[in-house]
């Protein structure tokens, strides 16, 4: 059974990619990060439902699969125009599995339950085709692509943008 779940400090050795950075995978390598308290700094913040960022936990069966987080992004100057951005990343051992749209499905269903937010969105790779599929699993709707839009690994990336709108629930 997969569920999402806060993250807890035994968690923190296990998924912490500074720690071990081949948890990363080809698309999540972003170098060291620019927070220095990493995981143990989202364990310290004590994020909240309606923050600009958050981390959840994914477990299936008991075991920890991965994580999923979300980072607020802003299409105007005023509240309702900004929107969660989420991500995924599961343990290499977890890839390929099918667990990546139904927890992606789930995160974008807590966003909604709650905050007011009218859309989910997420962006990957122009290269990432797995996650692609997994998010058009996941009720996602492609929209397009955003060049030169990420540093990661040392170059620039391309990325594709996809949406799940509150009224496509």
């Amino acid at each position: 059974m997969l569920k999402l779940r806060a993250l807890s400090r035994a968690d923190v050795p296990l998924l912490d990619s500074r720690e071990r950075p081949e948890r990363a995978g080809e698309f999540n390598d972003f170098g060291p990060s620019s927070d220095p308290g990493g995981l143990e700094g989202v364990l310290t913040t004590g994020l909240v439902p309606g923050s600009e960022m958050g981390y959840l936990v994914v477990e299936v069966d008991g075991e920890v699969a991965g994580s999923v987080s979300w980072h607020t992004v802003s299409y105007g100057p005023n509240y309702q125009s900004r929107c969660p951005n989420i991500g995924i990343a599961l343990l290499p051992s977890w890839r390929g599995l099918g667990y990546g749209s139904p927890a992606q499905r789930m995160l974008a269903d807590y966003l909604f339950a709650t905050s007011s937010a009218q859309r989910v969105e997420a962006s990957t790779d122009v290269a990432n085709v797995a996650e692609q599929r997994s998010l058009e699993r996941a009720g996602f709707t492609r929209e397009g692509v955003t060049r030169c839009a990420q540093w990661r690994a040392g170059a620039w990336h391309d990325v594709v943008t996809y949406a799940r709108l509150r009224a496509d629930a």
